[in-house]
């Protein structure tokens, strides 16, 4: 049951009252939303499948994370004699700890008690 507005339509008078519009619909974001939706429901792309920026995105910052993984790579690559020789060095020192680690440890109990009383 429809009800009768209380104006008369023939009245040229009276001002018709305009239909109030949605602050959501009427919003930019929400314009755009839509429309994408829209032409991804043309595409036959489902909504779970993601927009074209983010896909952009992504797709940068990987290509961005490669890059850098190989730069990194170069830069070991390309390191100096000397810098090579340090690194031997070093890898050699730890070797010799890792030796006296074991050596400790298989060393008698009295014998590790011994060298804690020098230290202290």
């Amino acid at each position: 049951i429809l009800t009768h507005p209380d104006y008369i339509d023939g009245n040229p008078d009276l001002i018709k009252p305009k239909k109030l519009l949605n602050p959501v619909k009427a919003s930019k974001s929400h314009q755009e939303l839509h429309r994408e939706l829209l032409m991804n429901h043309k595409r036959g792309l489902g909504v779970e499948s993601k927009p074209e920026l983010q896909r952009v995105l992504e797709h940068r910052r990987r290509n961005q994370l490669i890059r850098q993984r190989k730069e990194e790579e170069e830069a070991k690559k390309l390191q100096s004699p000397f810098e090579k020789e340090l690194l031997k060095r070093h890898q050699r020192l730890d070797q010799l700890e890792k030796e006296q680690e074991k050596q400790e440890e298989h060393a008698p109990e009295f014998i590790k008690v011994k060298e804690n009383l020098r230290r202290t």
